[in-house]
């Protein structure tokens, strides 16, 4: 007789979803239920996905600036426990949630290797060796064009023009921290040579968010009834329609009699006609969201020049050609006085020369306002 307690068998039936209820036997398989997706539908999402591995591929060419092919994406649904299982001990995590017309969380994992190998050529540092700030932000930069591309995919398909994404936040973390969707979400694997080298992109979508993109591009509903297997409409004197191409309802050019279709509201006998629709263009600039701070990035390893400057005085020409060896210079500035320094030629701080070894160099004493800055542009 059972003393109340749970046996481990139990427990990690508990622990991983199970329903003990049915002596240890897994609950209903993925899509079996409501709050999955069918195989249908899963299908049909990959060949949404498909249709951009062209435009993806140009999109990490010039962010490289090597030959890149992205192959047929593997799409399936999974747990969380399935991913964790098939990335390595660390990654990097992109998360770039869905918002807007149609939410979602949205994310991507990549290893160590490949994140570096993206970075160091996006910002051309063949040094580079580990995944710092620099390294994430422009991998997150990377991820957010993918990104764009899909919504630019996802709008044209389901005529949601509301479509947006979140900033990328990219964290280099073990793979224990990643966040996850919980429950089922759908795992899609980018096959990706780069340069001749093989890597692999991981991608993961929430559950509704792909329902929501599948119901609003059509593929959520019952196959469509082949043209071959169409019955001839009422009053068309028995004339079978089988073997017959329908490529659109401009097909009937041959004459067919005098006021056939007359009052009748459908011709094909109460059958759906075929889904027209006008043809849309998507809309160029797809940048969803607002540029912000973290995007200086970008620029960070862009060169300027820095100037210290002693003095300023002016000088007849006379007075210039005049000069040789041994002539002395007398400045505006007085002994002791801070020097400017200056970036690209604006004064942007004041600081006194120092030596250092034997080199001169200048201690930063004041940062000049921009009140400053600004009447000095004056």
């Amino acid at each position: 007789m059972s003393d109340g307690a749970l046996s481990q068998e139990e427990i990690d039936s508990l622990l991983a979803g199970l329903d003990t209820g049915g002596g240890g036997k897994a609950s209903a398989a993925p899509g079996a239920q409501g709050g999955g997706t069918s195989s249908r539908e899963a299908q049909f999402f990959k060949s949404i996905l498909e249709g951009t591995t062209g435009s993806q591929s140009q999109n990490l060419s010039m962010i490289t600036g090597l030959d890149v092919t992205v192959g047929a994406p593997q799409v399936d649904q999974v747990q969380r426990d399935a991913v964790l299982q098939s990335i390595p001990e660390e990654v990097l995590a992109v998360q770039i949630d869905m918002t807007g017309g149609i939410p979602g969380e949205h994310m991507f994992i990549l290893s160590k290797e490949t994140a570096v190998r993206i970075a160091s050529l996006a910002n051309k540092d063949d040094s580079l060796s580990d995944l710092d700030d620099m390294a994430i932000s422009a991998v997150s930069e990377c991820v957010s064009t993918l990104t764009g591309t899909l919504i630019t995919v996802f709008t044209d398909r389901t005529g949601n023009r509301s479509l947006q994404t979140s900033s990328a936040e990219g964290s280099y973390v073990p793979k224990a921290m990643v966040r996850l969707p919980s429950g089922d979400f759908i795992r899609v694997v980018w096959p990706v040579n780069i340069g001749g080298k093989p890597e692999q992109f991981v991608e993961t979508f929430s559950l509704p968010f792909v329902r929501d993109v599948v119901a609003a591009a059509g593929g959520g509903g019952a196959p469509a009834q082949p043209a071959q297997a169409m019955q001839a409409a009422p009053g068309m004197g028995g004339m079978g329609m089988q073997g017959m191409a329908m490529p659109n309802m401009g097909m009937y050019s041959q004459p067919m009699g005098g006021g056939m279709f007359a009052g009748m509201a459908n011709p094909l006998g109460g059958m759906n006609p075929p889904n027209v629709q006008p043809v849309q263009f998507a809309n160029l600039p797809m940048q969803s969201a607002p540029p912000e701070a973290g995007n200086i990035g970008l620029i960070m390893d862009v060169f300027m020049e820095m100037t210290v400057e002693l003095g300023r005085t002016r000088k007849l020409i006379k007075e210039i050609l005049g000069m040789g060896e041994g002539t002395i210079i007398e400045l505006d500035k007085l002994a002791g006085e801070p020097v400017d320094i200056l970036v690209n030629h604006k004064l942007i701080a004041k600081g006194e020369v120092v030596v250092i070894d034997e080199n001169f160099g200048v201690r930063v004493t004041e940062i000049v306002s921009p009140m400053e800055r600004m009447n000095d542009m004056s």
